[in-house]
């Protein structure tokens, strides 16, 4: 097992990587807890609901399942009100704690779930899919979705464990996993020039699941997503560059109908997007944006997004937590390794929009 520590004003937790972790999660379920509620969706807990709960049931304590609909489509307030309507019903006191067993969608619901009820009780991620292992289960954003804007309402909220068992990749879905490398190889476009080599010699073994390739990406990703969420815990600055791609990518999920894409493809093909733009914006070189592109479609992304329509493109990024004062900000690179947060010429983006778009 590897451990991996997070330490932010909020809270600091360790990050479990290795095999088995599930049958372990007992050991991250504090002595004084009152009882368990696994908050997962349906083909999550047909895969490992029954042996979570048998571990959970170590500890003494009465463990209680919330499944919710699955998808993107369902992260919104009425989803996140059957939480409340269990925790309620069941009585759960403000010593009880919240487990995540899931990807992105029941990580960020259950973690606000928990940040709000009885004004914040402790939870815990076991993530379930490569994407949450190695983002959103990590740094403590929670939120829900808004008709109106992706991830518009929520909380930071850390929780006090997260459990990554590296085996539950193995029923993954492909577009599942490709969206998780998305996720992977942006820490090494923003944070580390090195890793992000070493993901592209690794493509086609972090793309098989190759196991000691998957720990390194997966504990890599961690470290530095850990290190700026220390620095930086409530995004005032140093932590929006970890939205690389994702101004244009939640534009596309925004705008084709939030699951049509997955959230990695999305942020993948805006990678490519963010690059384009950075050439405009700061002189990024062009072989580099090859690169990007050719690493991006290598696990398996998309490289071309839809096209909305210039004004609807725009549209939907004005709706992002990265604006300030009417004026998009996207998170660009100068070169491989280095990022920063600037705003663009609407001339600049309407080229990239016609050179990427279809």
């Amino acid at each position: 097992m590897t451990v991996v520590d997070v330490d932010t004003p909020g809270g600091r937790y360790p990050i479990h990587i290795g095999s088995g972790r599930l049958d372990a999660l007992d050991q991250a379920i504090p002595a004084d807890a009152t009882a368990i509620a696994v908050v997962t969706n349906p083909t999550v807990a047909a895969l490992y609901g029954d042996r979570v709960e048998a571990a959970l049931a170590r500890t003494g304590r009465r463990v209680l399942r919330i499944e919710l609909p699955d998808g993107e489509a369902h992260k919104d307030w009425q989803t996140l009100n059957q939480i409340f309507d269990a925790l309620l019903t069941h009585r759960l006191d403000r010593r009880a704690v919240l487990v995540a067993l899931g990807g992105g969608v029941i990580g960020d619901m259950t973690g606000f779930a928990a940040a709000v009820y009885m004004r914040g009780i402790r939870f815990v991620q076991v993530p379930t899919t490569l994407l949450a292992q190695v983002d959103s289960s990590v740094g403590g954003k929670t939120a829900v979705n808004h008709p109106l804007g992706k991830n518009m309402i929520g909380a930071f909220y850390q929780p006090i464990a997260v459990e990554i068992d590296t085996d539950v990749l193995k029923t993954l879905p492909a577009r599942e996993v490709s969206a998780g490398l998305a996720e992977v190889i942006k820490y090494g476009l923003i944070l580390d020039a090195d890793f992000w080599r070493w993901c592209e010699d690794n493509a086609a073994a972090l793309s098989a699941l190759e196991p000691e390739a998957l720990t390194y990406a997966i504990r890599r990703s961690c470290e530095l997503k850990a290190e700026v969420v220390g620095k930086d815990e409530r995004e005032s600055g140093l932590r929006a560059i970890l939205n690389l791609g994702h101004t244009f990518g939640h534009a596309i999920e925004s705008g084709l109908g939030y699951g049509e894409w997955l959230h990695g493809e999305a942020v993948g093909c805006g990678m490519v997007q963010a690059a384009e733009l950075s050439v405009e914006v700061l002189g990024f070189a062009q072989g580099d944006v090859a690169r990007v592109r050719a690493l991006v479609e290598a696990i398996g992304c998309p490289v071309v997004a839809p096209d909305l329509g210039a004004q609807r493109w725009l549209s939907l990024m004005q709706v992002d937590k990265k604006t300030e004062g009417g004026e998009i900000r996207f998170v660009l690179m100068p070169r491989i390794g280095e990022a920063v947060t600037r705003s663009a010429p609407t001339e600049a983006v309407h080229r990239v929009l016609a050179r990427t778009t279809q």
